[in-house]
């Protein structure tokens, strides 16, 4: 009876023993957050590497960051434009040195798609629920073709307008009022009209360069430079690239387009000067008129483009590539670095664009007058523009030095060259690339 007793005990406790065990590993593993989870909340001391490029503004919005998260540092890096996706893309490939956050520009963003496999899925870390935060473009911008892959979050985007010279229109006869001049300009045929009376009364071009007035219908096209499956594009139908092509060459013939390259000294001082009455361009570009052209300051207005050139240009995306070891909290710093209460910071230290359309109705952003545009509330326009864009637009991996091979025509056609010449042989330099 004694050895039945000791036996019954020495059961009962190794039972609870082993009860113990299993609750506790059950409350560990319940504990213990999905590492593909947007949740997870770590006291864990970390060092995000975080790589931009441009001027954005972060490294102060970083400060914040950390002050609200002792835990987590962040080592910021900013490079040009073309070294920070060079550098970005061989680490990549290496499989080694790649950041843990790295902002990916529009334009080079088909390239890093292709590798998808080297960066983290935001959906699996939670990203599907603040896709209603920004606009949907620019949001379908950023999954692959299947839909199932998101690599980056928008930060800023480039929603279109005419910027155009008040004294220029002035002395061309022209209305100069935004709402006015939006009315008159309301097709590529107005805007050719009101490009030859600026011409024909003041003698200066329209638009700055021919990348500009190709530019007009490019952007606005969906699918322009290559399909999703590679293949050239831009001497097919479905593609607006031709058309692009011959509307800039139809202004140059008739001396309504400059000889000013962007970002060159020469177009910034034809920028400071009026030398050309309209720029076509991104809302981002009146920050840089705003620090680099002080004597335009009061000159300037900005109106809606006709729908047709209802475009975006430029932007960016934040990025986790796969080899970092938190994602979590890399997903973590930039679903609030893209918040739309810290886009509207962005947007008013930097002018860096919302793509989250909230903002637009913030009183901040609706009463955000800009001394340099003459006290207009250029925001408000852009924000009408940013929401008429109605889809994305494919580039693809080799969208870049395909579109080079198009400029580099149409510099030749403003030296004098034959046009539908230079047309065929940048498509065939294209096709070539393409093959490579």
């Amino acid at each position: 009876m004694i050895r039945i007793k000791r036996l019954f005990f020495l059961v009962l406790i190794l039972s609870v023993a082993f009860s113990l065990v299993a609750c506790g590993s059950s409350d560990k593993d319940a504990s213990q957050d999905n590492p593909n989870s947007g949740d997870k909340k770590s006291d864990e001391n970390i060092t995000l590497n975080f790589w931009t490029f441009g001027a954005t503004g972060y490294d102060e919005l970083i400060k914040e960051y950390e002050k609200e998260n002792p835990h987590v540092k962040i080592k910021f890096k900013t490079s040009e434009n073309a070294d920070h996706h060079d550098a970005l893309f061989t680490a990549l490939s290496a499989g080694t040195g790649a950041p843990d956050i790295a902002m990916i520009e529009v334009d080079q963003l088909d390239r890093f798609k292709q590798a998808q496999d080297r960066f983290n899925n935001l959906f699996d870390l939670g990203a599907e629920e603040v896709a209603g935060n920004y606009q949907d473009w620019a949001w379908n911008t950023a999954q692959n073709t299947e839909g199932d892959f998101l690599v980056g979050l928008p930060t800023d985007i480039g929603p279109k307008a005419l910027y155009y010279r008040i004294d220029v229109f002035e002395e061309a006869g022209l209305p100069t009022d935004p709402d006015e001049v939006a009315a008159l300009i309301n097709s590529p045929n107005a805007l050719k009209e009101a490009a030859k009376k600026v011409k024909e009364t003041t003698g200066k071009p329209f638009v700055d360069s021919m990348e500009m007035a190709y530019r007009a219908y490019l952007d606005a096209a969906p699918n322009s430079h290559l399909n999703p499956d590679g293949e050239l594009l831009i001497d097919k139908e479905e593609s607006l690239v031709k058309e692009a092509y011959d509307f800039a060459v139809e202004l140059n013939e008739a001396g309504l387009v400059g000889n000013f390259e962007m970002w060159t000294p020469e177009w910034a001082n034809a920028v400071n000067d009026g030398d050309f009455a309209a720029e076509l361009g991104p809302g981002w570009l009146k920050g840089w008129m705003e620090g680099n052209a002080p004597d335009a300051s009061g000159l300037f207005r900005v109106a809606t483009l006709p729908k047709e050139f209802s475009a975006n240009w430029g932007g960016s995306f934040l990025a986790i590539p796969a080899e970092t070891k938190h994602a979590v909290e890399a997903y973590n710093f930039i679903q609030w670095l893209t918040s739309p209460e810290n886009q509207l910071n962005s947007f008013k230290s930097h002018g860096l664009f919302p793509s989250a359309p909230s903002v637009y109705d913030m009183e901040e952003f609706k009463t955000n007058e800009d001394e340099f545009f003459g006290g207009q509330v250029t925001s408000v326009v852009f924000g009408e523009a940013a929401n008429n864009i109605s889809e994305a637009v494919y580039k693809g991996e080799k969208y870049v030095p395909v579109n080079n091979e198009i400029l580099t025509a149409l510099t030749n056609v403003q030296e004098g060259a034959d046009p539908e010449k230079e047309w065929e042989e940048a498509v065939q330099r294209a096709q070539e690339l393409v093959n490579r």
